[in-house]
């Protein structure tokens, strides 16, 4: 597959590329931004999940670009830097993050927090397509990369976007703004009961740039208005609905309606269609490479394995690393062996490229 096959496929890929954003993900953000004015008034602003960065970019831009502006990224992996922004490296479901938070922005709150987070059973930090395999797949010995499998994908995704409200508890101001990822699964009013009891405004948005055949979509909530009495705790779960007994007055999925918005001009490029290399001004397409690689992406040993022409042999336990899986109860533990093909991986070899 040659270095420009995505690049025909995926304009929004290309684009980014060609415009410095380290990911596709930055025209998700900006046209939620044509559509909400989300960064309206923002001087604080918080990107969980951040890595590479691409929505930490457009932050660092429209809000670090007003002088008085800052921006507090926190990932669990490593982000090359970018100006204007502290990164935190860390847990969100941990209590020290939130704090490290509060203390960056000078025991102020934050105007507006973002996720752009997806747990690495679902999909990838860099975008890549490997979500859509229909299989689970086991890479450099046990590490899921992707499941295919819609009710796990939907389940983890909600719980990784509860995390997120609940460090968005700790540090978002009052009136301040919650803006997440979200699958759109048979029980995702579940989710958008849980978040209508935090703020005041909950939309579904799905950006133009957002695939039409992905169910990925984005919980736009406005007016942070926890419950009276509410403490945030991170030892507790959310999803309890003890903070408001009067709250759930109706049951069943009608128990809340959330609006769904498209956002984006549609005479804008469309994200499920390949569009040719060839360029509306006539001039000569150049290959551009990808503005940040990843540093330290889950699927690294498998593309090093494919270099060396091992991805279709077998792997056997003593040729891998300890990891944690290792360390699980025999009952849960992952089959001894797996054999990986080359065409799993495909769509991955030039973030890995030298």
């Amino acid at each position: 597959m040659g270095r420009t096959s995505k690049d025909k496929r995926d304009v929004y890929y290309r684009l980014a590329k060609e415009n410095g954003w380290r990911a596709r993900s930055a025209f998700k953000l900006l046209q939620l931004d044509e559509e909400f004015q989300l960064f309206q008034g923002v001087t604080r602003a918080v990107d969980l999940c951040a890595a590479p960065g691409s929505w930490s970019q457009v932050l660092s831009q429209k809000i670090g670009g007003q002088g008085s502006g800052h921006v507090v990224a926190v990932d669990l992996q490593a982000m090359a830097p970018l100006p204007g922004v502290l990164q935190i490296q860390g847990d969100i479901t941990q209590l020290s993050t939130a704090q490290e938070i509060i203390r960056h922005f000078e025991g102020c709150p934050a105007d507006l927090v973002v996720c752009d987070g997806a747990p690495d059973g679902s999909c990838c930090s860099s975008g890549s397509s490997w979500k859509r395999n229909k299989r689970l797949i086991y890479v450099a010995c046990h590490q899921v990369i992707v499941t295919g499998l819609h009710d796990v994908d939907e389940y983890m995704q909600a719980q990784l976007l509860l995390a997120a409200l609940n460090i968005a508890t700790h540090v978002l101001k009052p009136g301040g703004c919650f803006v997440a990822k979200i699958f759109r699964g048979r029980d995702v009013t579940l989710i958008y009961s849980q978040l209508r009891v935090f703020f005041s405004s909950v939309l579904c948005a799905k950006p133009r740039s957002s695939r039409n055949s992905s169910i990925e979509a984005f919980a736009v909530c406005r007016g942070y208005d926890p419950p009276e009495g509410f403490l945030p705790d991170l030892t507790k779960p959310l999803l309890d609905h003890s903070y408001d007994p009067d709250f759930n007055q109706l049951d069943g999925p009608t128990r809340i309606i959330v609006p769904f918005v498209t956002c984006g001009d549609l005479s804008s490029y469309d994200s499920d269609r390949s569009y040719p290399l060839d360029l509306e001004d006539g001039s000569e397409y150049k290959y551009t490479p990808p503005t940040q690689p990843p540093i330290s992406p889950p699927y690294q040993e498998a593309c090093t394995l494919k270099k060396k022409g091992r991805l279709a042999k077998e792997i056997r336990p003593q040729d891998c690393p300890l990891s944690t899986v290792d360390t699980l109860p025999q009952p849960l533990a992952a089959p001894p062996c797996h054999t990986l093909l080359a065409s799993e991986v495909e769509d991955n070899e030039m973030n890995c490229s030298p």
